[in-house]
């Protein structure tokens, strides 16, 4: 199994960053990749068999465990997201707390502001209009700043929305932790990737309570317990696979459900499932995020006590 050069996207992506499978609905959001495991994945049970492989594979994760943390926590991090305003709620353009008049218009949006309203586009202070596309990349790149906050543009499925993120948000003051199983080699197990013959796409309720279209490649099918079990997953650009699963423990132990990113299949098709990597979701760390639920078949009936499981109370 290959290591996570990036454990996590940077600025908390609500879902896949490719297009939710090579064309489907799915759909990126706003900015760069959230952690896809580059290059190809020898299988799990041909690595288990290579000598001190356990013991690599634990220093493995706590590495991406210490690097997942350091991502969450982070000035721009999930945690730092306040808010997440849709144009189309603010038809007259003013949105809470937040300067300046913004509004959809065509295939872009349109900010209106003046010297007073302390806003600043592309590092320089915005007096008169400017036309914004989407962001695309890291958080602290958002073209609009007010202060230390960055007002990321995003749209969805043809709607345009700020995002609002600040270093100083409560969220990220009161942090105190995830709850986390540590590295337990019987909770990477062996798969197989099935392509779809052509992508399918299904609506979902996100965690916002609207639905929305979630673009499905193909699945994976693995054992547990010796039973056979099967998640419909996304192909990012990498790539690398993306699931939102949930399992026995769900609402319980863990939070109502997960993410997991899978390394890139090989030729054949083979992939190493690792819940040891289980990720909570950005909706987990922030209620503005409008992460997807679960599709159809992607909830487990066996528990999963491993990866990240929940926020740790303070």
């Amino acid at each position: 199994m290959s290591t996570d050069p990036n454990p996590a996207d940077p600025s908390g992506h609500d879902g896949p960053t490719g297009s939710g499978g090579r064309g489907g609905p799915g759909g990126r959001e706003a900015h760069g990749g959230p952690g896809g495991r580059s290059g190809r994945a020898r299988p799990a049970h041909e690595e288990a068999e290579r000598p001190g492989h356990g013991e690599r594979e634990r220093r493995h994760w706590r590495k991406w465990h210490e690097r997942r943390l350091e991502t969450i926590t982070a000035p721009y991090g999930p945690l730092s997201l306040t808010a997440t305003h849709w144009l189309d709620d603010y038809p007259e353009g003013r949105i809470p707390a937040v300067p300046g008049d913004w509004r959809a218009e065509g295939g872009e949006v349109v900010l209106t502001a003046d010297h007073g309203d302390g806003l600043t586009v592309d590092g320089k202070p915005l007096t008169g209009s400017v036309r914004l596309g989407a962001d695309h990349g890291p958080i602290d790149g958002a073209r609009v700043g007010y202060g230390a906050r960055r007002l990321v543009v995003m749209r969805r499925e043809g709607l345009w929305a700020v995002r609002d993120f600040d270093p100083d948000a409560p969220a990220r003051r009161a942090f105190a932790g995830i709850e986390t199983t540590e590295y337990d080699p019987r909770w990477a197990v062996p798969g197989h990737f099935r392509a779809y013959p052509e992508s399918r796409g299904v609506r979902v309720e996100n965690a916002d309570g609207r639905e929305r279209g979630l673009g499905l490649a193909g699945e994976i099918v693995f054992r547990l317990g010796g039973e056979e079990h099967t998640l419909s997953v996304a192909i990012e650009d990498d790539g690398s696979l993306w699931a939102v699963f949930a399992d026995a423990t769900s609402g319980n132990s863990s939070y109502r459900f997960r993410f997991l990113r899978p390394p890139a299949p090989d030729g054949d098709g083979a992939v190493t499932v690792d819940f040891n990597r289980a990720l909570l979701p950005p909706c987990a760390f922030a209620d503005h995020f409008i992460c997807p639920f679960p599709p159809p078949g992607n909830t487990l009936a066996t528990g999963v006590p491993a990866g990240e499981r929940r926020l740790r109370a303070r």
